[in-house]
């Protein structure tokens, strides 16, 4: 299986999307006042890879005019509900089917590391957009930062089965990474790229949150969670435990660090 069908698979299952919306996104909902500040106002936004339209809800209440395009038609439900102001739509982020200049901003809450090919994204972003048009994504920070996204990977990787690998894709933190993201933005028309850090977390009476919120309610680290044997299981979620009480002190109820990368760009 591709990188683009597990992305798909896991996305489009209720259960998956419902579990993300109730578990793991409580950290995801610490960016949106950032994402309803950058967009300064702008009067038609595309909530892009929206979700469960946490974003788009945000930015109607804020008055702006929200479209919420997702290619999840469970995370579409669950968007329609939460924003029936909006006007959803089922999309690919790498062909949207938008006329040119037809939006002043774009946000993007995380979905950046789940499609194959971010800089096909990023160039129609730029399409899209009218000229001096904002775009603002969002990814999960990397080793860079103390971060509970590591602590489970590295657990997987220690603990798990080696016979269970992802595809080959792009890495979940490389597009808040000024070295990749610079470039790429550069090369599909933006300039006046800022790279902000929001310090999100997750607070929980149990240490092993992170385990049962990546196993649950994500894609790349569900697809490893739910295909490991059970001793391999207690053995990542023993190790997730661990990560969590050492970097975490002070528990319960423990705060658990899974910080943010808001990279901000405008249409030359």
């Amino acid at each position: 299986m591709d990188f683009a069908s597990v992305e798909r698979n896991e996305w489009t299952n209720s259960a998956v999307a419902a579990s993300y919306a109730e578990g793991f996104a409580r950290a995801a909902e610490m960016c949106v006042p950032a994402f309803v500040d950058r967009c300064g106002g702008a009067a038609e936004v595309l909530d892009l890879c929206c979700g469960h339209g946490i974003i788009a809800r945000a930015l109607v209440d804020a008055g702006m005019k929200a479209t919420a395009a997702d290619f999840s038609p469970a995370m579409l439900e669950l968007a329609a509900a939460r924003v029936p102001e909006a006007r959803i739509i089922e999309a690919d982020a790498m062909a949207l089917l938008f006329d040119d200049e037809s939006f002043d901003a774009i946000t993007i809450g995380f979905g950046i590391p789940h499609v194959p090919d971010p800089p096909q994204v990023l160039r129609e972003c730029w399409r899209v957009l009218r000229p001096g048009g904002r775009l603002v994504y969002s990814a999960w920070r990397g080793p860079e930062a103390k971060t509970a996204m590591v602590g489970v990977f590295q657990a997987i990787a220690a603990y798990g089965d080696p016979t269970v690998q992802l595809p080959p894709g792009p890495g979940a933190s490389d597009y808040v990474q000024p070295t990749i993201a610079g470039p790429a933005l550069e090369a599909a028309g933006f300039e006046d790229v800022v790279y902000d850090t929001v310090p999100s977390k997750w607070v929980s009476d149990d240490p092993a949150a992170p385990y049962d919120y990546f196993l649950n309610g994500t894609a790349r680290g569900g697809f490893l969670l739910r295909q490991q044997g059970p001793e391999f299981a207690r053995s990542i979620r023993a190790a997730i435990v661990a990560w969590v009480e050492k970097n975490c002190p002070g528990g319960p109820p423990w705060q658990i660090p899974i910080p943010a990368g808001l990279v901000t760009a405008t249409k030359a």
